[in-house]
């Protein structure tokens, strides 16, 4: 990789907030999104499908905080600096809903959702995925080189290094929240359903958006109509993940 010089549903929740500030990431920063996590995490019933998700992503953000601690990212501060905007679009969205407001298209489903009986727990953990993988990711590699005066290529090692902690975690994922042979009605519908989503595809896609946009960062009328076309078609994904299967 070359790299380029750098030269920017329930009632509210007290959690902690989260650093909104120009600057690069710091250790504090990351360790802040962490608490906020484990707050919701305490806050929301398990079956919530907003929990589920939380939980999921708890576990991939812990994961990343220990391998940026053991100096496994190529530049720890980009790698922090993702990580940290990366968060902020999905508290921006428990926000909005917390406040009565309309998050974006791609999290509205589970939002909507989160409660529904009829849906799984490993439904609302892909729709979720979907979401954040989907529509946020792209937007943060372009927050991320903003702030730190870069381009995406800069990103793109740490970017996959990120990526390979969510692979490694998505099987685990499907097999700890499929459910038994017991239960065949449901788990065949949601075999197929599952199946029909891919991770993979997603980050590449996310990452083929953020380049999009950083290319397009000077026409902004038309990074305007691309972001809510993704955000829009990520959400058709996401309401179709969550269709009812009992």
């Amino acid at each position: 990789m070359t790299t380029t010089q750098r030269s920017g549903g329930p009632g509210r929740q007290e959690t902690p907030p989260v650093p909104d500030g120009a600057g690069p990431a710091t250790t504090a920063g990351v360790g802040q999104v962490l608490a906020r996590m484990r707050a919701l995490d305490a806050a929301l019933p398990a079956q919530d499908g907003l929990a589920v998700f939380n939980r999921i992503y708890l576990a991939v953000t812990e994961e990343v905080a220990h391998r940026i601690d053991q100096g496994e990212f190529q530049d720890p501060v980009a790698a922090g600096e993702l990580d940290l905007r990366f968060a902020r679009r999905y508290f921006g969205a428990v926000d909005a809903d917390t406040a009565g407001l309309r998050p974006p298209a791609c999290w509205r489903p589970l939002f909507q959702l989160r409660h529904h009986p009829g849906v799984r727990p490993l439904q609302f953990a892909l729709a979720g995925i979907n979401a954040h993988i989907g529509h946020d990711l792209a937007l943060a590699v372009v927050d991320t080189c903003r702030t730190l005066d870069c381009e995406p290529g800069f990103l793109e090692g740490d970017f996959d290094r990120i990526g390979a902690v969510l692979t490694g975690l998505e099987e685990r994922i499907r097999e700890s929240l499929m459910p038994g042979p017991d239960v065949l009605d449901i788990a065949d519908p949601l075999t197929h359903l599952a199946g029909s989503w891919s991770l993979e595809m997603a980050r590449d896609g996310a990452w083929a958006a953020a380049r999009m946009l950083w290319g397009a960062r000077r026409l902004p009328e038309v990074a305007e109509e691309f972001t809510d076309r993704l955000d829009a078609s990520v959400g058709l994904v996401g309401r179709c993940l969550l269709t009812p299967l009992s």
